[in-house]
């Protein structure tokens, strides 16, 4: 079942959700609108997924940032969302999609005890310009059924993400000789 603004509205009064910072003039019908926060980091280059990828981060200046097409890049939302009650689902929506940005298309689902600002994989058909603290997709919380487990509980790899994460599958399949 999924959240109508107004339960998410109430959800956040009752400390069941964080959204921080949270604007109530944000909330729509079924969701959250959820922005785009200063930071990216910018690959270009090739990735293996057995090593660790580090490239750099930048700041986006006020004046915004021009995404390339062929460039995977890697930002975060300006909200830190949290709930040990309800999943959430992050995607973009259909004024970045008709801008040509695809925002975290594989990894949508934040489980019951997702505590973090949200590593987002953007990438752009064409040049586009982008902003800091601008709207960038819908944020869905789930009523989850079954006996609950918190994702923070479990200590996953990624409950301790304080910033842009990048991927961690080489802790899996470890590292080539």
């Amino acid at each position: 079942m999924i959240l109508t603004g107004s339960a998410i509205a109430a959800a956040v009064a009752a400390g069941e959700i964080v959204i921080d910072p949270f604007d109530e003039e944000r909330l729509s019908p079924n969701a959250y609108d959820w922005r785009l926060g200063e930071r990216l980091r910018v690959c270009e280059q090739a990735l293996d997924a057995a090593e660790p990828a580090d490239f750099p981060e930048i700041v986006m200046p006020p004046q915004g940032f021009v995404l390339e097409p062929g460039v995977l890049y890697l930002g975060h939302t300006l909200e830190r969302t949290a709930s040990e009650r309800y999943a959430q689902l992050l995607n973009g929506d259909r004024t970045i999609g008709g801008l040509g940005i695809w925002v975290h298309v594989s990894a949508p689902l934040g489980h019951a005890g997702h505590a973090i600002r949200w590593t987002l994989e953007i990438r752009a058909a064409r040049p586009v310009r982008v902003y800091p603290g601008m709207t960038f997709g819908k944020l869905v919380f789930l009523q989850t059924f079954g006996a609950s487990a918190s994702y923070q509980a479990l200590g996953r790899k990624y409950t301790q993400s304080a910033g842009i994460d990048t991927s961690r599958l080489y802790e899996e399949i470890g590292r080539r000789p």
